[in-house]
């Protein structure tokens, strides 16, 4: 079955990508936007992309990938972004950055990684599960109220107490250790179902998302694009959840802005320090014959801004 990149060509588009720039896709996956990126480049053109899950790394498709000249991909997390262009001795000189967060279609669809409730497979959650602790373990050793919070904030789960109480009374009886032990737990004490939605859904993401810092992942991630991109370079995020739209939203805002309101003191307008961005267009979603192809996307926005001179 062919991968469906979300949101393709609004991302391509958005980049407006110059035929001997540099750019960098953050999150590899199955390469879908990478391919597209490349398909746009002429020979001087440059891409390098990004992937913590050595699955997506050591694929038949990324190694016939990099025997590209103008294509590198580094294994490691965004967050290292910055780093790995001040390496390759191109910091500000980044023509476009390319962030699709969150739990990639192949990880969701293999159960021996333990993203989906979907299918029965080990706890894992690891998006790179060569190193950190899994789902399983980081449920045997949190607390109850660190619990609470993270299905809270993370999940925004209701009944967030009720599953960190039903957690707790478990695994000192057993551990947790598949998808199914925990899927069918929280089915259990939930009271109440949300439409069209199954009951373990937040507790997923919540739980998905602390074991792999994402949120904060992501946070560093947009700063240092900031730092790399030259001006006139576009910055383009897909989320798909408001956790992570309302961290891309709120960024793009604070660094769109004036760096402070001079009130009433006597200073011209053109001497007060501007942010680095400009915001291009309104957020995007995809139409309906994308969401007839892919229903994954029917959660995705897509927001683009471009640096400017500070």
């Amino acid at each position: 079955m062919e991968h469906l990149s979300v949101l393709y060509d609004e991302s391509i588009q958005g980049l407006d990508i110059k035929p001997e720039g540099l750019y960098v896709d953050c999150t590899f996956g199955r390469g879908g936007h990478s391919r597209g990126i490349l398909a746009k480049l002429g020979e001087k053109g440059r891409l390098l992309a990004f992937d913590r899950d050595l699955a997506a790394i050591q694929s038949d498709l990324a190694i016939n990938m990099t025997k590209d000249s103008r294509f590198r991909l580094h294994h490691g997390c965004f967050s290292q972004l910055a780093g790995v262009i001040e390496q390759c001795g191109e910091t500000q000189q980044v023509d476009g950055v390319l962030m699709d967060l969150g739990v990639s279609s192949p990880q969701l669809d293999d159960a021996q990684r333990g993203f989906s409730f979907m299918r029965d497979g080990p706890l894992d959650m690891r998006m790179d599960d060569s190193q950190g602790r899994s789902a399983a373990e980081w449920l045997m050793q949190v607390s109850e109220p660190a619990l609470v919070k993270v299905l809270f904030e993370y999940g925004e789960e209701r009944f967030a107490r009720r599953i960190a109480g039903a957690v707790i009374e478990r695994r000192a009886q057993s551990p947790l250790q598949t998808t199914r032990d925990l899927a069918m737990l929280i089915e259990a004490v939930v009271p109440r179902r949300e439409k069209h939605k199954h009951p373990a859904t937040r507790s997923f993401q919540a739980i998905r998302i602390e074991i792999n810092n994402e949120l904060e992942e992501i946070k560093q991630g947009l700063q240092q694009s900031l730092s790399i991109l030259k001006p006139g370079g576009r910055l383009v995020v897909i989320s798909f959840h408001s956790l992570e739209d309302r961290i891309v939203k709120r960024f793009i805002k604070k660094e769109s802005g004036r760096k402070f309101n001079p009130g009433k003191l006597p200073i011209r307008e053109v001497d007060i320090e501007q942010g680095g961005l400009r915001k291009i267009g309104k957020a995007v979603k995809a139409g309906k014959n994308e969401l007839a192809r892919n229903p994954r996307a029917r959660s995705a926005i897509l927001r683009i801004a471009e640096r400017i001179e500070s």
